[in-house]
């Protein structure tokens, strides 16, 4: 069975059964997760189902709210990590819609370009859908218990060996932040998870589509303000700590070589490849590395 499959079937069934699915989808920064949605939203739509697309980027709070929930932030950025957003904002309108009659959704929308590109909210969304798909970096990723995360802190050989102190001290407020998305998370039917090979890649990726943006005349970050956003989803939840426990709860896994190519997908848990098992860590996890 292939994703696309597995998940017109869940839709489907939902469907027959008067339910609307919603859908997560995590990965890391240029990915590949907007081309995927569209593509599920074509398949979709073929199959007469109507697949709506958010990203947890639509629930960043407004700017003022924002500038002070990332006060003091070593990477000096107003968005992408956790505590940026404001998950009821899509938590509510989701679980509204899967309790109405109709199958009008309302979703937030975020616009980048605004407030000198710095960001802010702009005008909703609004559609019938028979099903929904929510993308995000850090979609699904729960906070870690305290002790456990006090113990990473104060080990010098292990993951987070990479990280200095204000980057620990931001670590523990970001795992703390994690809590707010938890009604969000719990509206998750389906979780897929894209997972690179080397963690290194996704700098890369972004870098290659910031390029492409550019080339085609639209508003491109420069190198610096890039650099600090793609550090700031790397290290604000290592994705060893806080990534890798979805592959086991994960629907279906996507792996991916240093071109965003597909080397293995199948399900989660159990189904998954050797390397991809609890206890198998990555040499190349960004935490290991003061520069992701």
């Amino acid at each position: 069975m292939s994703l696309d499959s597995l998940l017109l079937a869940h839709g489907q069934a939902s469907r027959a059964r008067g339910q609307r699915p919603v859908f997560g989808l995590n990965g890391p920064v240029g990915a590949g997760k907007t081309t995927l949605s569209h593509q599920l939203q074509q398949r979709f739509a073929h199959a007469g189902l109507r697949l709506a697309v958010a990203s947890i980027d639509d629930a960043y709070l407004p700017l003022e709210p924002r500038r002070r929930a990332m006060a003091g932030n070593p990477f000096g950025v107003l968005r992408v990590p956790p505590g940026s957003h404001d998950p009821q904002a899509l938590a509510t309108p989701i679980q509204a819609w899967r309790q109405a009659e109709s199958a009008r959704l309302q979703l937030p929308r975020f616009d980048k370009s605004l407030q000198g590109g710095q960001g802010d909210r702009t005008t909703p969304w609004i559609g019938d859908a028979d099903a929904l798909l929510v993308e995000g970096w850090m979609l699904g990723c729960r906070p870690l218990a305290a002790d456990l995360l006090e113990r990473l802190l104060q080990d010098p050989g292990g993951l987070l060996q990479g990280l200095n102190a204000e980057q620990r001290r931001w670590l523990v407020q970001c795992n703390a932040a994690l809590a707010a998305y938890a009604p969000l998370w719990s509206q998750l039917d389906q979780l897929i998870v894209l997972w690179p090979i080397s963690w290194h890649w996704p700098r890369r990726w972004r870098f290659q589509a910031e390029a492409r943006q550019r080339r085609r005349g639209g508003a491109a970050l420069e190198p610096q303000a890039l650099d600090a956003l793609v550090q700031s989803s790397l290290l604000s939840l290592p994705p060893e700590l806080y990534q890798r426990p979805l592959l086991q709860q994960a629907a279906w896994v996507r792996l991916l070589d240093g071109r965003r190519r597909v080397v293995w997908e199948g399900g989660g848990g159990a189904n998954l490849p050797e390397a991809l098992q609890p206890g198998a860590l990555q040499a190349s996890s960004p935490s290991s590395s003061a520069t992701g």
